[in-house]
């Protein structure tokens, strides 16, 4: 994350002052590919910094900064790119010594140093220190980037949101290669199967919404072919399954109603609140 960011700061014209690493080979490494400098203590890039991205593990984010020279941090700007941790959980104290935290997360998966190229159509969700608010979200917008202020009240409710539309949509997914093996595909054959409409559908709820991108049974008001859904688990015994579908289809009643409100969704609103 720490070398992404700092890649796509130099290319926008800020000044990457450099690194500090318990690794030096891993401070080096991202030194040389934002043309930056190694700093040898986190004193040193603290005191040579505006503001300071703390871009390491969740866990160790509050360690590290306990341990930084709290006299330096005055007039600085402190950041981490969590998208659970509150900068307030993260740097409790920073304004007693006149500094300000911020907690500056990319709506994005970053798997390696080469996404910098993609950060320029990802979101920023910014929240902290009141102060510094302004000015850090000008600063991204500045340099091209989308930045999304939020209250960290709200901080772990939109890392469930992160959550539900990335890790829980690759749930989805295995449970229908699951589902297509159970048919007789083999994990090959379903996973290529499912990817045209799985890609297509994507690609069509973030163009267009999930109002208008929404198709098949609930969409149409076809109760029938959702009771049958429904037996098809039932016939299985794989009630986990059965729980998840119903579930899922009052979230889809609730965008088709909008979509269709002289349609009459009575029937499959009964089906799925029956008990499993």
């Amino acid at each position: 994350m720490g070398t992404t960011l700092g890649r796509y700061f130099a290319e926008h014209s800020v000044e990457v002052a450099g690194y500090y690493s318990r690794s030096i080979s891993s401070a080096s490494e991202a030194a040389a590919f934002t043309g930056s400098r190694v700093f040898e203590t986190a004193r040193d890039v603290l005191a040579a910094s505006d503001v300071l991205f703390l871009t390491v593990p969740d866990g160790a984010i509050r360690t590290v900064y306990d341990a930084l020279p709290k006299e330096l941090l005055r007039g600085k700007i402190l950041c981490h790119a969590s998208g659970a941790l509150t900068a307030k959980e993260a740097f409790p104290d920073i304004e007693t010594y006149g500094g300000s935290g911020c907690s500056v997360h990319p709506l994005f998966a970053v798997s390696d140093k080469n996404a910098y190229r993609e950060l320029v159509d990802v979101f920023f969700a910014v929240e902290g220190t009141p102060a510094c608010l302004p000015r850090m979200t000008a600063w991204l917008r500045s340099i091209g980037l989308h930045a999304q202020r939020i209250d960290g009240s709200r901080k772990r409710l939109y890392h469930a949101a992160a959550v539900v539309a990335s890790n829980h949509v690759v749930a989805l997914f295995a449970e229908a290669m699951d589902m297509l093996e159970a048919c007789g595909f083999d994990e090959t054959a379903a996973r290529a199967a499912l990817a045209p409409l799985f890609l297509g559908n994507a690609r069509h709820v973030a163009e267009a919404g999930p109002e208008k991108a929404l198709t098949g049974p609930v969409e149409r008001g076809d109760a029938a072919t959702v009771e049958k859904h429904l037996a098809a688990f039932a016939e299985i015994g794989d009630e986990d399954d059965r729980a998840l579908y119903r579930l899922l289809t009052k979230r889809l009643l609730r965008i088709a109603k909008a979509k269709h409100s002289e349609r009459d969704f009575a029937a499959i609103e009964e089906l799925v609140s029956q008990d499993v």
